[in-house]
């Protein structure tokens, strides 16, 4: 049976392995892959990514150039020829899926890239969807393409969904000891895909099915964009009472039962917590349901960038200074603390506010040295160092990611005006304005 037959080569690490897309998710997986001995094969769009990696450069800061070039000496190759899909055993799928401007679902690359990938898939292939999705996604966009190219999905070739878990920087967790959630197609692919992960996860969590899976992903992160709403919603109302949130939660962090520390920001970012919930709540109106919950957070920590903003304005004003026309830097622009991934950065909307209402807007990031090209997004600006001269030269600072790099006491000392976002400057102080 190939079924048999593509298991055994798994096991052994025999099968070639096709990671297709090369972003922060693709390229950890593919360095597990390298790591336990298979031979992989990485395809993207971007061929200027696929010779950087090919010359063991990375493009993500917290991987190192060495760990690229270490699995280029095992044998790692990076394309942009999907036709080499063929020469794999298991292709799985890491690419992106934003939200359009209308804020509905985009699979187009979810789409685009099976179809890509179609014209050479063959008897003995497993395919397996990472990338987050609302529920049915791999049954009603990946089946029917396998199907056309004459498969037979759980008999002659295999189809899973197991969704990505990577968390960019957290030194805590890595590829290998986040535990997987996969579900097949059929119990025959659900086979199949356990096989496929077991090698290289330490533990693998098997559902019943793709759906399950999907919906699994976007409770974890509806879970998280729910309670930061809540507290970001807390923020305001403690704060129009005069009360420090972040205080707040640090006491009821104590509670050892019952209680999850979630903090405020100036927004969501990331892959995942900002785009998510909207997954859900466009797939839901197909059964006649209204996810309020789901709809309230996202509204909420939508309007933060806004609040930030308006909190800014406030303070100048009572220096006696317009937001029109002050200089404003913002320090940090990556999404979360320690990073370079600028996906659904809170801070970029914060910038564009400023702009907006006629702030001379730059920023601040040891993370980010230039401002990179966005999809939706544009600033000319590279990073400025963050000297006493710096902070001496800007009407406000507004503290948007909280890095580890920064150095707050020289910040504290030189900025004239800090509206802190993140709950780094916790003793009263005249100059720090809580956003």
């Amino acid at each position: 049976m190939l079924k048999d037959a593509l298991i055994s080569k798994l096991k052994s690490r025999d099968a070639v392995i096709g990671i297709v897309g090369l972003g922060y998710v693709g390229v950890p997986l593919m360095l597990r892959y390298s790591d336990i001995g298979y031979r992989v094969i990485g395809i993207d769009i971007d061929e200027a990514k696929t010779e950087e990696l090919n010359n063991g450069k990375s493009q993500i800061e917290h991987i190192s150039h060495a760990r690229i070039q270490e699995a280029v000496d095992k044998g790692f190759e990076a394309t942009a020829d999907f036709s080499k899909a063929a020469e794999c055993d298991a292709l799985i799928m890491c690419v992106p899926t934003p939200l359009n401007k209308y804020r509905e679902p985009d699979i187009s690359f979810v789409v685009n890239t099976m179809e890509s990938l179609a014209p050479h898939l063959r008897d003995g292939h497993v395919v397996s969807l990472e990338s987050t999705t609302y529920p049915g996604t791999t049954e009603e966009e990946l089946l029917p393409r396998m199907e056309a190219q004459n498969l037979i999905v759980g008999d002659s070739a295999f189809l899973v969904y197991s969704p990505e878990r990577e968390d960019p920087g957290n030194p805590n967790f890595e590829t290998r000891t986040i535990p997987k959630v996969v579900g097949g197609q059929t119990p025959a692919c659900l086979e199949v895909g356990q096989a496929l992960y077991e090698q290289a996860i330490d533990q693998v969590v098997p559902v019943t099915s793709t759906k399950v899976a999907e919906m699994t992903k976007l409770l974890e992160n509806i879970h998280r964009a729910v309670n930061i709403g809540l507290v970001n919603e807390m923020k305001i109302v403690a704060d129009r009472m005069g009360i420090d949130i972040f205080e707040v939660v640090d006491a009821a962090a104590t509670k050892p039962f019952g209680f999850t520390a979630y903090y405020p920001g100036p927004g969501l970012g990331g892959h995942c917590i900002p785009i998510d919930p909207f997954y859900l709540t466009w797939k839901a109106r197909e059964y006649g349901l209204h996810t309020r919950f789901i709809e309230l957070s996202g509204e909420v920590n939508q309007g933060m960038p806004r609040y930030v903003v308006d909190k800014t304005a406030d303070a100048l004003n009572k220096h006696s200074k317009p937001l029109n026309g002050s200089r404003v830097l913002v320090l940090g622009i990556a999404y979360k603390k320690n990073v370079d991934d600028m996906r659904e950065s809170p801070s970029v909307e914060v910038m564009e506010i400023l702009r907006d209402k006629g702030a001379a807007v730059e920023y601040s990031d040891p993370h980010v040295p230039k401002f990179p090209k966005m999809r939706s997004h544009k600033f000319d600006l590279s990073s400025n160092p963050l000297t006493a001269e710096t902070l001496e030269s800007f009407d406000a600072v507004v503290l948007a990611t909280n890095h580890d790099k920064f150095d707050y006491k020289l910040i504290l000392d030189k900025a004239k005006l800090i509206v802190d976002t993140r709950g780094i400057f916790r003793e009263p102080n005249e100059k720090v304005i809580k956003a």
